[in-house]
């Protein structure tokens, strides 16, 4: 007898599994095992029992594998490094002497695969994959390379040991992705990232199944990829830290041996001071002596009238354009200033010989000049929102960084567009807010024909205050649920379950490689040069930075500014956040907050992970959380007056221990069954509201739960019963 399970209600008739406490049998033993499928497929039934991975050398039912249509080098790759993860997860010799021994006969995974996919992905490719585990053989088919790739990730996540055994449950889910424009934009204009942290970046992106790697090569403070044509591009606007030619090439192959395509970026007109400062004849001012780089907004613009400018382009889009095989050629065309031209003599009179009464009038000029010499070299147009004009064709694509009213308004004139605006990493919002808020709303007003323009979407990552070292931690676990909105349809809205499989696969990327987790704890290390920093962990796990625009005031970043800071050694949205809202609720959860101190506040990331604790369990766990919180304060108070880098760290150390303090003063009065004195709310109130305040370039996780606790108190003494 199978089991299906709903996740949420069904989207045009498909089946939406549930990832919540599904009975999985394994075939030794019974177990309760939830499964943590991160996007969420679009169709699943979970049956009974499931298949073992037996170790090779374990006789006739040994783990094997075999290819039951064609198969090609990029599918046998795929299937060695995910034979590689396999074994990682059921035993380190499990899988050794089968990953290049494929078995014809009764293999235990057998992959039939129709076609090897064509020679250059594309927006079209089919992604779509079938997987059906049984007690006796897993059976993943798709009609190419990429969609078995998606499988074989799946398959992954479902991997889990239970009673000693690694097993497989009995599934069958049928899958294919809602967007065909899932990607990932990494900035490495502002920080310079090696090649092996961006290779990093997209086994990342694959495991989320993100199919786009938006690689944003050039802006005002820097030209990072090499040409041969122009080299003074990066001898002279790199500061010496750029990407070879034949680092180019790598990266374009590691990708699309990942199933991703690499769509590059070089921004024009505006954010052109690294062209200019290498080739002053490329501007209508005057030369540029010194990269800016203290991030701000330059007016430097390439100069739209002549043609030499587009004799200069036309070969820089050549060149880059046989590095980068994609059909689509980013543009960038973001925050034109023309204060320049129109300051230029020669531009001025070129602006009314036209009838250009503005700036924008010209920069349509320029892109309709740019779209034809992409055009000539088979590349489309994609940029930001300011290309979008009526004098384009609409064959370019917009990329909305303004929000889902001009995506929308793109659509409704018939231009294609992905969404950003909500997916700005720098703007440290939590996965809840992230995961929430989709590329085509349900209250959407787009015909469904305009509904059929928007593409997608992408994850922007961008690198004012991010460099090697925290670069993982600002981009994962947190864009798992970007890749799940992008992927899974519209009707995933379960936030609680979201995270909850979101902390089980944080894992999971950190034993692939990256270094969001073991980054962080790094760098508290090394800020106290202590193997075990306790003290610190403890704040830092309250702790999350603050949003770009905060931090952009108070810290100047630039190439030399050290990272090093408290900021850059917490992550965005902890597990603390959800952690504590789930013990608080247990004991305050019919306590109703009035609005936020703040309007901005969004607390859709407040929210219980996991089962909810008895109060029992609740008081307990929040009991240890504030007594530590209260011991660390001490040790803090002495670490940051003597580690000059945690100078600014002195007054969230001592709010760690005030906030204990509010917590358990709380917890007394609630075990006692006691009111407490009628200025005592407002007392411990105006301590939280002291600690929302900035500093510091952190904020704490857990103010809202701490305000629900510090009123469950006040209201009421039965709130604990035992």
């Amino acid at each position: 007898m199978k089991q299906e399970t709903p996740a949420c209600m069904p989207s045009k008739g498909i089946l939406l599994t549930a990832a919540l406490a599904l009975a999985l049998t394994a075939s030794s033993a019974t177990a309760q095992t939830p499964l943590s499928l991160m996007p969420l497929p679009s169709s699943i039934t979970v049956g009974e029992g499931a298949l073992t991975v037996t170790p090779a050398g374990g006789g006739p039912s040994a783990f094997t594998y075999s290819y039951g249509q064609t198969h090609d080098p990029r599918l046998e790759a795929a299937v060695r490094r995910a034979l590689i993860r396999l074994g990682r997860t059921c035993g380190g010799e499990v899988l050794r002497s089968t990953i290049d021994h494929p078995t014809p006969a009764n293999p235990s995974l057998l992959i039939k695969v129709a076609a090897p996919g064509a020679s250059l992905q594309t927006i079209d490719e089919d992604e779509s994959y079938q997987l059906r585990v049984t007690t006796q053989q897993v059976t993943l088919t798709a009609p190419n390379d990429l969609g078995a790739m998606h499988g074989l990730e799946t398959l992954l996540q479902l991997a889990t040991m239970e009673h000693g055994a690694c097993v497989l449950p009995a599934v069958d889910i049928s899958d294919v992705p809602r967007f065909r424009w899932r990607g990932f934009m990494l900035d490495v204009s502002r920080h310079f990232e090696p090649v092996a942290s961006v290779e990093r970046t997209l086994d990342g992106m694959a495991a989320a199944k993100l199919n786009v790697f938006h690689w944003h090569l050039s802006d005002d403070q820097s030209f990072r990829a090499e040409s041969k044509k122009y080299p003074r591009l990066t001898e002279t606007a790199s500061e010496g830290e750029f990407y070879t030619q034949d680092q180019l090439h790598e990266v374009v192959a590691y990708a699309r041996a990942h199933g991703i395509r690499v769509v590059p970026e070089f921004d024009m007109p505006g954010h052109g001071s690294s062209w200019i400062m290498a080739y002053p004849e490329l501007a209508p001012q005057a030369p540029i002596a010194t990269l800016p780089v203290v991030y701000g907004m330059p007016t430097a613009v390439l100069d739209p009238t002549r043609k030499t400018t587009y004799k200069f382009i036309n070969t820089l889009v050549e060149e880059m354009g046989r590095i980068f095989p994609d059909a689509y050629f980013h543009i960038g065309g973001d925050e034109v200033r023309g204060e320049a031209w129109l300051a230029d003599p020669q531009v001025a009179a070129f602006m009314k010989k036209k009838g250009y009464a503005k700036p924008a009038q010209l920069q349509a000029y320029f892109n309709q000049q740019l779209e034809d010499i992409l055009k000539k070299h088979d590349k489309k147009m994609i940029g930001w929102d300011e290309i979008l004009d009526p004098a384009l064709p609409k064959t370019i694509l917009i990329q909305s960084w303004r929000g889902e009213a001009s995506l929308s308004d793109g659509a409704r004139q018939g231009y294609q567009g992905v969404l950003s605006a909500p997916y700005y990493l720098d703007g440290q919002k939590t996965s809840a807010q992230m995961f929430l808020a989709d590329p085509i709303p349900a209250d959407t007003t787009l015909t469904a024909d305009q509904q059929k323009l928007i593409l997608g979407g992408e994850v922007c990552m961008w690198a004012e205050q991010l460099n090697n070292e925290t670069l993982d931690s600002r981009v994962w676990p947190r864009t798992m649920s970007v890749a799940e909105r992008f992927w899974s349809p519209q009707s995933d809205r379960d936030v609680s379950d979201m995270y909850r499989r979101l902390r089980v696969n944080s894992l999971k990327l950190e034993e692939l490689g990256l270094r969001h987790i073991s980054g962080p704890e790094t760098v508290r290390r090394n800020l106290l040069l202590e193997p075990n920093p306790e003290a610190l962990n403890i704040l830092a796990s309250v702790l999350e930075p603050v949003d770009f625009h905060e931090r952009s005031k108070l810290q100047h970043t630039n190439g030399w500014t050290s990272l090093d800071r408290l900021v850059d050694a917490v992550v965005p949205d902890p597990p603390s956040r959800q952690h504590v809202a789930g013990e608080v609720d247990a004991i305050a959860g019919n306590v109703t907050l009035p609005s936020p101190p703040d309007p901005a506040v969004d607390l859709s990331g407040d929210v219980p992970q996991g089962p909810t604790p008895t109060k029992e369990v609740a008081i307990r766990r929040l009991r240890q959380r504030f007594l530590s919180w209260q011991s660390a304060q001490t040790r803090l108070l002495e670490d940051v007056q003597h580690t000059p880098r945690l100078s600014d760290a002195v007054t969230r150390a001592g709010q760690l221990g005030q906030l204990a303090g509010v917590g358990l003063s709380s917890l007394a009065y609630l075990e006692s069954h006691t009111a407490p004195p009628a200025e005592w709310q407002a007392q411990q109130m105006s301590i939280l509201d002291a600690a929302a305040q900035p500093s510091a370039l952190v904020r704490f996780t857990v103010l809202n739960s701490m305000r629900k606790l510090v009123v469950a108190a006040a209201q009421g003494i039965d709130r604990v019963g035992y």
